[in-house]
């Protein structure tokens, strides 16, 4: 009966306007420790991608975080920051064959399924060392207004329909 009650006072205290977080199905997740949202990130890609049919297993070692369909998979997870950026970190060059970008938003979500060949030892737009500014090496991120992905995203996905395909192919 109490969270009855406080369901019905919630509507009195929080704006949707202010926080679009605030009815989100995924807003419990920000709240969370940055190294919980990376592994959440992992358990969401691997319950989806296992719910689409696909063959999802742990890598088995620390240089990849899945193997779906036989493919080895780095999953990097982001929600939506307050200028409205995804921002996907600790990019690193280790044994896998796809990064798989999983952004959340309030009430959606965007996925990408990018070779590593692609992802690294490339320069693209967005894309920057981590500890050291644009000449790390050993650590990387990728930071794009969510509304508007780099161009040279478009052939790796965008939609979580798109990624699977990508993944399924």
């Amino acid at each position: 009966m109490l969270a009855g009650i406080a369901g019905l006072l919630r509507q009195d205290y929080v704006n949707p306007e202010v926080d679009p977080w605030a009815d989100s199905p995924f807003g419990w997740i920000r709240s969370r420790p940055s190294r919980q949202r990376g592994t959440i990130g992992e358990q969401l890609v691997a319950g989806w991608a296992a719910a689409k049919g696909l063959d999802v297993v742990r890598s088995g070692d620390a240089e990849a975080d899945r193997v779906i369909n036989g493919r080895r998979v780095e999953i990097k997870f982001s929600t939506l920051w307050e200028k409205g950026d995804y921002v996907f970190q600790q990019i690193r060059d280790q044994r896998y064959e796809l990064a798989i970008l999983l952004g959340i938003s309030p009430f959606a979500a965007s996925c990408w399924v990018v070779p590593k060949s692609a992802l690294l030892g490339v320069e693209h737009e967005g894309l920057s060392g981590q500890h050291a500014g644009r000449r790390a090496r050993d650590t990387s991120w990728l930071r794009f207004p969510a509304s508007r992905p780099h161009a040279w995203l478009a052939d790796f996905g965008g939609t979580l329909a798109a990624a699977h395909r990508l993944l399924a192919g």
